[in-house]
């Protein structure tokens, strides 16, 4: 299966038991959300293989699965490691101005004086905003190689432009 237009949705785990089970690491927010997408394709260096999980639970803080076919510590054993992609249109539409944190991954980052910031490298979640992390230009006459700027729309955040790949932010070079 093709992975040109799937996103990395989590990553398997460690075996669990004797019976095939594995742990799941979810990037989704709430951890039980990744199973509100499926297919699933498990991706481990160049082989991908699409695979029906066939139960579930919740596991202390996170998820345990049991793939179809998969009966075994052994078996399951090969899959740790792997990848989970989903189909990048299984995703929901957002309402107009919200992003995935994946749109805005890549971003060149501009002041609103036209300074060039450098290219938004990561995305932090601190609980009272989210955070990006902006991987300076090291040609820019500072010495900061990364900053952290508040994604905090139309206070630090002027607009994002999908299309252009890039945001404008109200923001001293210098800090």
């Amino acid at each position: 299966m093709s992975t040109q237009n799937q996103i990395t949705l989590g990553k398997v785990g460690a075996v669990y038991g004797i019976k095939g089970w594995l742990r799941i690491h979810s990037f989704t927010d709430e951890s039980d959300a990744i199973l509100d997408y499926f297919p699933w394709s498990l991706k481990l260096g160049n082989n991908t293989r699409t695979v029906d999980v066939t139960d579930w639970r919740k596991h202390n803080k996170g998820l345990v699965v049991k793939v179809a076919g998969i009966d075994d510590r052994d078996d399951a054993q090969a899959l740790v490691g792997s990848d989970i992609l989903i189909n990048e249109s299984s995703l929901p539409e957002l309402s107009k101005g919200d992003y995935y944190w994946r749109d805005l991954i890549g971003m060149a980052v501009v002041t609103t004086q036209g300074y060039d910031l450098g290219v938004v490298s990561d995305m932090l979640e601190t609980g009272a905003n989210d955070v990006l992390v902006v991987k300076a230009n090291l040609n820019d006459g500072f010495s900061k190689k990364e900053r952290l700027i508040p994604y905090l729309l139309e206070q630090v955040v002027e607009s994002v432009s999908i299309e252009n790949k890039q945001i404008c932010v109200d923001w001293d070079p210098g800090f």
